[in-house]
């Protein structure tokens, strides 16, 4: 992969990590364009930093908001903070389990199988429009929607069923607030990824003579910058609720992706 695909695969990250479109199935299918024939552990690593970039660009967003867990949970107090945050742990729960179990069954996903992708975004296609056709309501997630919403990321972390999609939809079909369900869903992950780049330090995959650490660092920092934009863009798109055209958007990109994958 050279740094011009880098920086493409960067920006295509962090708009679709905060769009509801899949952002781990739009990079499969870019990496596919471009003639990207990393092994599929390469392909993953190289996903995952990525997501740590627009991790840290949700960090930048809700600052403020983290800022106040922070101090929250530093008053040793079961407020409201200390609450969410064991929301936060709860729905982490699904995840880790499947990432742990399941990490070498994940990375066979991501090895450009373009059909696959398309199927999932078909899904993701049918989760957006079902929730775009829920009532507004002042619910806060509970515990047991942590758990549920958990389940939907650790079925998102499959290419082409879009984390956020899957998160935010789920939780409104729970019947909780949108712009809570976004927020909910944005900070969920950040914990998740920050793990997995830790446990990758450990086990010293991020340290290896076929990665090209020019190229990740360009990719790295495309998808930072793009995410800050899509983040605040997102929050505002779930308020107006219209993820229905991102739905519309999955379903051609979806159908696209399966009919190509005969010619390929």
């Amino acid at each position: 992969m050279d740094s011009l695909d880098a920086i493409i695969l960067g920006i295509i990250q962090g708009f679709t990590e905060f769009l509801p479109v899949s952002s781990s199935g739009h990079l499969e299918l870019g990496k596919a364009i471009l003639g990207d024939n990393s092994i599929p552990e390469d392909s993953l690593l190289f996903t995952v930093i990525l997501h740590f970039a627009t991790a840290l660009s949700t960090i930048v967003v809700f600052r403020k908001d983290i800022w106040e867990l922070i101090t929250g949970l530093l008053k040793f107090k079961w407020n409201e903070e200390t609450q969410f945050s064991v929301k936060i742990i709860i729905s982490m729960i699904p995840a880790v389990i499947i990432g742990l179990l399941f990490e070498e069954q994940l990375e066979a996903f991501f090895g450009g199988n373009i059909a696959f992708v398309g199927a999932m975004l078909l899904v993701t296609a049918l989760l957006l429009w079902l929730a775009d056709r829920s009532k507004k309501t002042g619910k806060k997630v509970s515990n047991a929607n942590a758990f549920v919403i958990g389940i939907s990321q650790a079925i998102a972390m499959l290419p082409g069923i879009s984390r956020s999609g899957a998160t935010i939809s789920t939780s409104v079909l729970l019947g909780n607030d949108k712009s809570k369900a976004a927020r909910f869903s944005f900070l969920m992950v950040v914990p998740l990824i920050f793990g997995k780049i830790a446990k990758d330090m450990v086990d010293g995959e991020l340290f290896s003579e076929t990665i090209d650490y020019t190229s990740l660092s360009l990719g790295f920092f495309a998808a930072f910058i793009s995410g800050l934009i899509a983040c605040t863009w997102m929050i505002k798109l779930v308020r107006q609720s219209k993820l229905t055209y991102f739905s519309i958007y999955c379903v051609v990109v979806g159908l696209i992706a399966i009919v190509t994958s005969f010619y390929i």
